[in-house]
C-alpha cells in the first residue's frame, strides 16, 4: 500500500513515523505527479487556510480534490479534519477546502493555543482501552451528514469522525507514540476501500 502524507506544512515527520509504526512506507509528497499512483493521503495537522494556499501553489490542490472525489482514502488530523469538511465554520475570508466528508467543522473551537489541552477519550474501534488525544487550536464537528459516523466525542462534540473512505479526527494522535488512530486508519478505513477498487 503506498500511503503519502502531504508535506507542505505541518507535523509530517511525526505522520510518517506513525505510519511506518504501523508497518507501512510513506513518503512525504508536494507535486501532482507524486500522487498520481497514491493508494492513500494523510494531511497533516497544521493551519489549515496555509495548507490550502500552499496545494495551490504546489498546483495540487484540485488533483487532491479529484482524488478525493474518486474515492481515494484519506486521513486528516485537525487542520487536516477542517482541510477535508465540506463547510467550514469561523473560516478566514476565501478559505478553502478540498471536502468529500459531510460534516460542519468549527475552526479553533476548543481555543486559541494557550488552550491546548491533553485527554484520554473513548474511540469506537471495538476496543475498550481510551485514547491520548493532544488538541492544539483544534476544530470539533458542529453536524454530521449521512453516512457520516462519529467514533469519538468530547463534550458531546464529535472529534473523530469517518464516512467510507474518508477518517479525521479533530486531534493529533501523532504526537502521543499511541499508533492506534493510525492504525485504524489503515486497517479499517483505507485497506477494505483499496480491497473494493481490486
Amino acid at each position: 500500500m503506498k500511503v503519502v502524507v502531504l508535506a507542505l506544512q505541518g507535523d509530517v515527520r511525526e505522520h510518517i513515523s506513525s505510519l511506518i509504526a504501523c508497518g507501512v512506507n510513506p513518503i512525504a509528497v508536494r507535486r501532482a505527479s507524486e500522487l498520481d499512483q497514491v493508494d492513500a493521503l494523510v494531511l497533516p495537522g497544521g493551519e489549515s487556510t496555509t495548507i490550502a494556499q500552499l496545494s495551490e501553489v504546489f498546483g495540487v490542490f484540485s488533483h487532491i480534490k479529484d482524488r478525493i472525489k474518486e474515492g481515494m482514502p484519506v486521513y486528516g488530523s485537525c487542520a487536516g479534519m477542517i482541510l477535508l469538511a465540506n463547510e467550514i465554520l469561523d473560516a478566514k475570508e476565501g478559505q478553502k477546502s478540498f471536502g468529500g466528508l459531510d460534516i460542519t467543522v468549527r475552526r479553533n473551537a476548543f481555543g486559541r493555543q494557550v488552550d491546548s489541552f491533553e485527554s484520554d477519550i473513548a474511540f469506537e474501534d471495538g476496543s475498550a482501552d481510551l485514547v491520548r488525544a493532544v488538541f492544539i487550536r483544534a476544530p470539533w464537528v458542529e453536524k454530521v451528514g449521512d453516512g457520516v459516523q462519529v467514533l469519538a466525542s468530547v463534550d458531546k462534540h464529535p472529534v473523530a469522525v469517518r464516512s467510507e473512505t474518508l477518517f479525521a479526527t479533530s486531534f493529533h494522535p501523532e504526537l502521543t507514540g499511541d499508533h492506534r488512530i493510525h492504525r485504524y486508519f489503515i486497517e479499517e478505513v483505507a485497506r477494505p476501500a483499496l480491497e473494493k477498487v481490486k
